[in-house]
């Protein structure tokens, strides 16, 4: 198998990403030929070394570089199929491209509609539900249309910021639907927790929601619920799996549990604290309870018609029990600490297994959508 493995990106979780698909690149068959594609933050795509991927492969504790070498700058062809990608003045030759990248320009649609113009085959969600599922707002509509419980929340737009008037009123209207502080803050489409804030009172809620909006041109603001954050791996195909294809099956993980050491689960406590949380694998959550996390779960990915994997994340509320939904991440991270394979693993699923399991439904989910007419 020919495989692309992208990385980097136009994204707060650049770096991340660099981890992620070391991680990743350890993963796939020693049969399978890797080809390496590092995006900078500004956007541009060169191919990497072939011994940038044996360093990889022979340190499990490396994380990609990106030498941005003009020579080796790489174009794409749409409607190029395997050939799509081209460096150097030749053909890639792709079978299938395994984008590991986070937030915005990897995970929100944009770089899988210009796989779907290219025609080529790629691991995760379709451009649509990627878009969707980016979009903290538009996924909790989503998930309310069809009773599915998301935590209550307003969503702020820039507009409102721009006008004072305005501003102030929607502020005082937020503050008593969602019965006061503390509230949480966050951009709608930014992910990590980057531009993320826990605030008590309206003065530390202004300077969150400038935060926010440097990130966003949209905010959600959230009711504080005094919870436990329960997430749980997501994988298959939503749309058109047959019920014969292990490969396309969704499928449902052992439900984890997430316990901060931080006041909330941030970026730091992600990805910079190596004691920022304490993972626990399962969640300390009756049998029922983590059937019910796991059918909710499939509930939430299948309204979204996502396909290939994701992490959904759930809270509890420590003082109800109440179950919400919290968001849904379509290309979660596959770091050393990252809940993502870590759940699949506790379910007998092995990372390596994983990652070919992703391919492979990847390939499935193309030759489905090549047998669909696109004109006559």
């Amino acid at each position: 198998m020919n495989i692309a493995l992208i990385y980097g990106g136009r994204s707060g979780e650049h770096e991340i990403s660099l981890i992620s698909a070391a991680s990743i690149a350890r993963g796939f068959s020693s049969e399978d030929k890797v080809t390496l594609i590092g995006i900078t933050k500004e956007g541009k795509w060169y191919l990497q070394p072939e011994a940038e991927y044996k360093r990889i492969r022979d340190d499990e504790k490396a994380a990609f570089k990106i030498i941005a070498d003009e020579a080796k700058a790489v174009s794409i062809i749409p409607g190029g199929k395997k050939d799509a990608f081209v460096a150097e003045g030749k053909s890639l030759n792709i079978d299938v491209v395994f984008p590991a990248l986070h937030g915005t320009y990897g995970e929100d649609g944009t770089i899988q509609g210009l796989f779907e113009m290219a025609d080529i085959a790629y691991v995760g969600c379709t451009h649509l539900s990627s878009a969707i599922t980016m979009d903290k707002e538009k996924t909790k509509m989503i998930w309310q249309s069809v009773g599915l419980p998301v935590v209550p929340y307003v969503c702020m737009k820039r507009c409102v910021m721009l006008d004072s008037v305005v501003y102030d009123a929607v502020v005082e209207a937020t503050e008593e639907e969602l019965g006061g502080y503390p509230l949480f803050v966050k951009p709608c489409c930014a992910g990590s927790s980057n531009g993320a804030a826990k605030v008590n009172n309206r003065k530390e809620l202004s300077f969150a929601l400038m935060e926010a909006f440097q990130w966003d041109d949209k905010v959600l603001i959230e009711k504080s619920i005094n919870a436990r954050e329960i997430e749980c791996s997501v994988t298959g195909n939503s749309v058109t799996y047959p019920a014969e294809s292990d490969v396309e099956e969704v499928t449902a993980y052992i439900p984890g549990e997430i316990a901060p050491s931080h006041d909330f689960y941030d970026f730091d406590a992600k990805y910079n604290d190596p004691n920022g949380a304490e993972l626990l694998i399962p969640a300390q959550l009756t049998e029922n309870d983590l059937e019910k996390i796991r059918k909710t779960a499939c509930a939430a990915y299948k309204v979204l018609d996502a396909t290939g994997l994701a992490r959904v994340d759930f809270f509890i509320d420590k003082d109800t029990k109440a179950v919400y939904l919290n968001e849904i991440n379509t290309m979660p991270g596959f770091t050393s600490i990252s809940m993502f394979p870590k759940m699949c693993e506790a379910a007998g699923l092995e990372f390596n297994a994983l990652v070919k399991l992703l391919l492979d439904e990847a390939l499935e989910k193309y030759k489905t959508k090549q047998a669909l007419v696109t004109s006559r």
